[in-house]
């Protein structure tokens, strides 16, 4: 993968070789796509909140400062285009109750999952956050897939980061309540008998 930073191609593209924007768009569109399609849960639609989210960006590279990640400015981008879509759209978004939640469940799942091997406990929770709303799975996603902080959350979300670290936190709750329902007892009951 070439090594060079964000910032060389996209001075390179405001100086007029916008050929090398192709560089950026193979650095990011699996990101973007993610994201599109943990909030808007349909693939088409992903696809082309994807394109829109790259015509965004092509167009709006000259108000990049560099005072954030590029990543975190093109998450907002990505964040705000599927918003758009989303109030066009009207759908409906599933919820879940936390009221079985407790914080020792959070720490045994967390200790369970890690006993997981790596490829099946990401996928176990890609399917769980399919299950949450269009929100929390995008922020979960950030956090955990993507590795972003809460600040960097809180600006991409437009909140502040106190507000992110709740909405983190809830989101948390919710997901610990579905994977406590997929993953298997044994494994729960194993890591309860270990506290």
């Amino acid at each position: 993968m070439d090594k060079l930073s964000d910032q060389h191609y996209i001075n390179q593209i405001i100086q007029g070789n916008t050929n090398v924007f192709g560089v950026l768009v193979d650095r990011y569109k699996e990101m973007i796509f993610t994201l599109a399609l943990k909030m808007i849960k349909n693939r088409e639609e992903a696809e082309e909140i994807s394109q829109d989210t790259f015509i965004k960006i092509y167009n709006s590279l000259n108000k990049f400062k560099g005072d954030s990640k590029f990543s975190t400015w093109i998450y907002k981008i990505a964040y705000n285009t599927c918003l758009d879509r989303l109030k066009k759209n009207k759908t409906e978004e599933n919820t879940i109750s936390i009221d079985e939640f407790s914080d020792h469940l959070v720490k045994t799942l967390d200790n369970a999952l890690s006993a997981l091997e790596d490829k099946e406990r990401k996928q176990t929770i890609q399917n769980c956050l399919n299950l949450l709303s269009r929100e929390e799975s995008f922020l979960l996603t950030l956090y955990y897939f993507d590795d972003q902080n809460l600040d960097e959350i809180a600006e991409i979300m437009d909140i502040n980061s106190n507000n992110a670290k709740v909405k983190l936190f809830r989101s948390r709750k919710k997901l610990a309540v579905i994977l406590k329902k997929q993953l298997e007892p044994e494994i729960l009951d194993y890591y309860e008998r270990e506290r």
